[in-house]
């Protein structure tokens, strides 16, 4: 018991820390669907990107893996450049990127000023078909889980407390589902992760179901689940809408 205790202090000093700036550190949230292009800023930017540096982590104890050191990226690390800006932009995001990133300045080999950290946050949707894009007839029972990947050195529950941070899923009119409608399932199973479940419809072709993620009660990004019909054939798909 007192182990546990032990822990859960530390967890509450880190999330204190990161709230109150006792680490020193500028901070920025970024969420980005699964699949899409972003961009990372660099808050502490100097005058050109020659002394930038930018570290990764995913976990709070792990190393941090050095992706830009100098301006210059990792040779191995694909899928990454530096912006005019030094902002860091990565393409074709996946839930493996998810944690923390942070922008150092190096002049003469010391540190300038302190870090700018950005969390990146990546939502993704994956269906109870074997693929984004399957064919599935009328009267089949489809389940749409919705996830919300970030740095796990803070628990799901202190992020969604802490930043105000809401999953949910909406209609093709933007209303919001909820447990009441007869026709949806809607569960939660972790507060970082949001189901949907229903029959599938004839009259269902074009329709839409959309899971927004919301930082302080605003949209930041959302995946679109896709229904298509073609003849006798129901096709579903998963499409990224960036907010």
């Amino acid at each position: 018991m007192a182990d546990k205790c032990h822990w859960c202090l530390l967890g509450l000093i880190f999330l204190s820390s990161l709230h109150t700036g006792i680490s020193g550190v500028n901070e920025t949230h970024v969420f980005i669907s699964s699949g899409e292009n972003v961009r990372l800023p660099c808050n502490n930017a100097l005058h050109d990107c020659k002394s930038t540096t930018w570290n990764y982590e995913r976990l709070r104890d792990s190393a941090a893996a050095e992706l830009i050191a100098g301006g210059i990226k990792k040779k191995d690390m694909k899928g990454l450049s530096l912006g005019s800006d030094c902002s860091l932009n990565i393409k074709y995001v996946t839930k493996q990127d998810y944690g923390s990133y942070f922008c150092r300045q190096y002049v003469n080999d010391k540190q300038q000023g302190t870090d700018a950290r950005v969390f990146l946050h990546v939502l993704q949707v994956s269906s109870s078909s074997s693929s984004s894009q399957t064919e599935i007839s009328a009267g089949r029972s489809v389940t749409l889980s919705c996830q919300l990947y970030s740095y796990a050195g803070v628990s799901c529950d202190d992020w969604i407390r802490s930043e105000r941070i809401e999953l949910f899923w909406v209609n093709q009119a933007g209303v919001k589902l909820t447990r009441s409608d007869s026709r949806y399932q809607i569960s939660a199973p972790d507060h970082c992760v949001i189901t949907l479940t229903t029959t599938l419809l004839n009259e269902d072709d074009n329709r839409e179901w959309r899971c927004n993620v919301t930082h302080r009660n605003q949209v930041k990004t959302s995946v679109t689940y896709t229904v298509k019909s073609s003849g006798e054939k129901t096709i579903s798909s998963i499409s990224f809408r960036p907010s």
